[in-house]
């Protein structure tokens, strides 16, 4: 018998920007040692993705030693930013959530501005500690997330991605087949298991750190947009709706709560604990 192992780790140093991957990485209560500190808000203060603005795809923020930032992206000057300090502090909105967040120099905020055509700006999270509760329907008192969309880490399996590609293929629109992983912006992706087998998980342990599987991913329009180009089609929400949608969400992945702390690395064992 073949026994589930992690395959890779995936960090996005900016929530909806180019991810990076690590071969290992601490696990913090609130998630991945450098997940999605940093985000960019739009002149209302709210929180702007991908959702609104696809081309945050072709971003890449590299981390630096201190938790600074460098930044590329097409036709643009890479740009060096340092984490900011917490004397200017804004209130912004994330989802349905409020809470303060740090805001970086005034050239971070041009340089985004220049590349996405909007005026934006760029926003630290100095205290992942306290700042973020989970939904407590799902979370213990006292657990917190970053900036991520509501939950630590987001775990994915690539047997379920093979099997949805599978769909995909059989379906209306298999141009737009096979999907890369990337569409779905996990944290850890998980080989060697049943299709859609995370669905019966309740919790695991990948190498010593043990997690909570605590609900399922609803996917958004994020999903429908290339990484690598911007460009928007209509997979996976179409095949998703078809085959895996549960009341109103469009399910494919797991989110996860951290059960402790620790170091997790590419080709540990994922134990199923429940």
């Amino acid at each position: 018998m073949v026994l589930p192992v992690l395959r890779s780790i995936h960090v996005y140093p900016v929530k909806s920007l180019g991810g990076r991957t690590s071969d290992d990485i601490a696990v913090e209560p609130w998630g991945l040692d450098g997940d999605r500190r940093w985000m960019l808000v739009d002149k209302a203060d709210r929180a702007l993705t991908q959702r609104q603005q696809p081309h945050m795809a072709l971003i890449d923020a590299t981390p630096l030693p201190g938790g600074g930032l460098a930044l590329s992206a097409p036709n643009r000057p890479p740009l060096r930013v340092e984490v900011p300090g917490t004397e200017r502090t804004v209130t912004v909105e994330l989802h349905r959530d409020t809470l303060d967040v740090a805001e970086a120099a005034g050239d971070a905020h041009a340089w985004f501005s220049d590349f996405l055509g909007t005026e934006v700006r760029l926003v630290h999270l100095d205290e992942p500690a306290h700042r973020r509760p989970v939904d407590p329907e799902y979370a213990r008192p006292g657990d917190t997330v970053s900036l991520a969309d509501g939950y630590p880490l987001l775990l994915t399996t690539t047997a379920s991605l093979d099997a949805l590609n599978a769909l995909i293929a059989a379906g209306a629109r298999p141009h737009e087949g096979p999907l890369p992983m990337d569409r779905f912006r996990p944290n850890v992706v998980v080989d060697a298991t049943e299709p859609w087998a995370e669905d019966g998980w309740r919790r695991i342990a990948i190498g010593e750190v043990p997690f909570s599987v605590v609900k399922p991913c609803g996917r958004c329009v994020i999903t429908t947009t290339d990484q690598r180009t911007a460009e928007r089609g209509k997979e996976p929400l179409h095949t998703l709706a078809r085959h895996r949608r549960v009341g109103n969400q469009l399910l494919f992945g797991q989110n996860l709560i951290p059960d402790g702390t620790g170091v997790i690395r590419a080709g540990d064992p994922v134990t199923i604990l429940d």
